[in-house]
């Protein structure tokens, strides 16, 4: 099980979670209820799903590939420690993983 800590975009709300490797992040932050889109359902084919994760935890993963950082180029507040959740397998190797909602997002559902 690895420990995600999901920590709101003004830093006021944290929320801890277990996950199981083999998941998909932007599945456990829905299942936590973090405000993360996902409109094409973790297709790549846009960045509502767009997270910063804390420096200390990012070099644990993979890089992102040459689609995935095409996406972040059209993600709202991206950093450099954007990612996409959609694109982030839980590992058991990562022990814990850090991960700050963005202060702005652009919403496909025009919600």
């Amino acid at each position: 099980m690895v420990w995600v800590k999901f920590i709101s975009a003004d830093g006021k709300k944290r929320d801890e979670v277990f996950a199981q490797p083999g998941q998909i992040l932007l599945d456990v932050a829905q299942a936590n209820g973090q405000p993360l889109e996902g409109t094409c359902e973790g297709q790549m084919a846009c960045s509502t799903c767009h997270v910063i994760i804390d420096p200390a935890d990012f070099a644990k993963l993979p890089r992102a590939s040459e689609a995935e950082e095409d996406m972040l180029d059209l993600a709202a507040s991206a950093t450099r420690n954007s990612r996409l959740s959609c694109q982030i397998v839980i590992d058991e190797s990562y022990d814990t993983l850090t991960v700050r909602m963005p202060a702005e997002s652009r919403n496909m559902q025009g919600m």
